[in-house]
């Protein structure tokens, strides 16, 4: 066996480091990577965890990419430093994005050519069903991690109900770090963390989850679709013990027509789907504006149209989220682009629901779904709840369920809550909720509900602006894409360009006044999108005139890399 070490030097000198897991859906990959992961963020270090794969059960080839460094990392990155392949296409397909000194962990049985391999006995380690431990094992050894903490965290990730099956885990695991202390010219320690700050191993679809439970939602519906799935099995992991009521309903249709039937009768609703299952939710979207009833959608967002790549991501549902639903009604989008934002802005969403009493949405996308990082745990002792409407009398009769004030908000009760009626209905109404087609009414009532966009965007939250003022270069960017445009930013800067960055976690409405000035300060500008056309860029032009003629677009499913967005800036 060829005695090889790599890896190069300790993260304190190069950081950070980019371990891949490769192998068909089956293979236990998703396993290695998350134990591998979790250990890892125990351990005190930052991570990205990168995740692709194909939309079948078995087969097809997927990867688990964890990139580790002791500072934030916050973008997925090509070169490889450390290929861990489950199975020949692995080497076949990513041996050419291993760096110089990289190393690839390979079973010993498989017949593969080149002088870059370490050859584990996975045959010997352990059973076929336990080799992905004994993979996980040889890296835990590779990396200098804590074979004791590894062990833990194994014994945490399967549980204990399984006493004879953590046993064997836990000595398939012991074998591989015997193995490789065999090999002591291979192992390379990351560089220790001093006092290791915790942090909770999450991804964006947990974030989601965790954000709306800590403003108090009360009904969730879904329809399964990928990749908005997770939230509805996160959100059903916690529902008894958060009172919550997650109900799968036959299709997207009779979910979002439950969620504004269970915000109507008075609890906060949110439902979650993707782009196909948006497309059906669409009239239920108008129905909740015409009826002014609170409703978070979170549309995950993938690559269309029709079924199109359903485990790819993109950004290409901007438009439709923003004219989804025949009429005219006030809106707000978020576009988280980190695990934080996620988790916080799935908050603001829901308050801004409650208080403008109508549909919001947030977008998301397969990269954040399903990307875990290194986060600081929420301090969710000083959040409050949403805060509901009472259900006091309000003292007048009849009650006017939709009268006209100054904000556009009207008060709001519940059905059975007072002496009061509660009239609603989707066709155009009078103050009182009942039917009319008293044309006079009816300009009435579509300026009344338009005028609460006055105070939604008093509350847009302005695009994050880093690095110089006046630059050279800025990018913009939304969403998912918001680290590797950061990176490349970043390292563009360390070589003595000048470039400013402009962020949008908000993407409707548009606030002129808050970033025109650095739009027109700029010497150029170019818009970093997951998309063909270019939507925020547009939009942007729609709403000020301003032009963004240089764009970095991308849309082959694939999530922005900072290398990705350089190669196109240096085109």
């Amino acid at each position: 066996m060829e005695v090889l070490n790599h890896l190069g030097p300790p993260l304190n000198e190069v950081a950070p480091m980019n371990i891949l897991i490769g192998g068909e859906a089956g293979q236990g990959l998703v396993t290695i990577g998350q134990v591998l992961g979790r250990t890892l963020v125990r351990s005190g270090y930052f991570i990205v965890v990168t995740q692709s794969y194909q939309s079948r059960i078995r087969g097809g080839h997927n990867t688990f990419a964890i990139r580790v460094g002791l500072d934030e990392v916050s973008a997925p990155e090509e070169a490889v430093d450390l290929l861990v392949a489950l199975d020949r296409d692995t080497v076949t397909l990513h041996s050419k994005d291993l760096l110089p000194d990289g190393l690839i962990v390979i079973d010993a049985a498989l017949e593969v050519a080149g002088d870059r391999l370490l050859r584990v006995p996975f045959k010997e380690l352990a059973k076929d069903k336990f080799s992905n431990v004994a993979a996980l094992g040889v890296v835990g050894s590779l990396l200098g991690i804590d074979k004791g903490l590894m062990a833990r965290t194994l014994s945490d990730f399967f549980g204990r109900k399984h006493p004879k099956v953590m046993e064997e885990n836990l000595r398939v695991l012991e074998a591989a770090f015997h193995w490789c202390s065999e090999q002591p010219a291979l192992v390379h320690k990351l560089a220790p963390v001093v006092n290791p700050s915790q942090r909770l191993m999450l991804n964006g679809n947990e974030a989601i989850a965790l954000g709306s439970l800590s403003a108090g939602l009360k009904f969730f519906a879904f329809y399964p679709m990928t990749p908005s799935t997770s939230i509805s099995l996160n959100l059903a992991g916690h529902a008894r013990q958060m009172g919550l009521i997650v109900e799968q309903a036959e299709d997207e249709i009779a979910a979002i027509n439950m969620a504004i039937g269970a915000s109507f009768v008075g609890v906060p609703s949110m439902v979650a789907t993707s782009g196909g299952g948006f497309a059906l939710m669409v009239e239920g979207v108008s129905l909740a504006g015409m009826t002014e009833t609170p409703l978070v959608v979170v549309i995950a967002q993938r690559p269309g149209p029709a079924t199109g790549l359903p485990t790819r991501t993109e950004q290409a549902d901007l438009e439709l989220v923003l004219h989804a639903g025949h009429g005219e009604f006030p809106r707000a989008i978020f576009a988280p682009g980190t695990v934080e934002e996620c988790f916080y802005l799935t908050r603001r969403a829901l308050e801004l629901a409650e208080r403008y009493q109508g549909p919001i949405f947030l977008l998301t996308d397969q990269l954040l779904a399903d990307s875990y990082r290194a986060v600081v745990p929420f301090d969710v002792e000083n959040l409050s709840p949403v805060q509901m409407p009472g259900s006091e009398d309000i003292g007048t009769s009849p009650y006017m369920r939709f009268a006209i004030t100054e904000t556009g908000v009207s008060p709001r009760l519940f059905p059975g809550t007072t002496k009061h009626l509660v009239v609603a209905d989707s066709d155009e109404h009078t103050q009182d909720g009942h039917i009319t087609e008293d044309l006079s009414v009816r300009k009435l009532m579509v300026e009344k509900r338009l005028k609460k966009e006055e105070g939604i965007r008093v509350e847009v939250i302005s695009p994050e602006l880093g690095g110089e003022g006046k630059p050279d270069l800025l990018m913009i960017s939304w969403g998912s894409s918001k680290g590797a445009v950061h990176e490349a930013a970043s390292r563009m800067r360390s070589s003595g360009e000048k470039v400013a960055t402009l962020h949008f976690s908000q993407v409707w409405p548009l606030v002129p006044e808050q970033f025109m000035e650095h739009l027109q300060e700029a010497k150029q500008v170019i818009s970093i999108e997951g998309n063909a056309t270019g939507q925020l860029a547009r939009l942007i032009r729609r709403e000020t005139g301003f032009e963004i003629k240089k764009k970095v677009l991308r849309y082959d499913g694939l999530p922005f890399t900072p290398e990705s967005i350089l190669r196109e800036l240096n085109q």
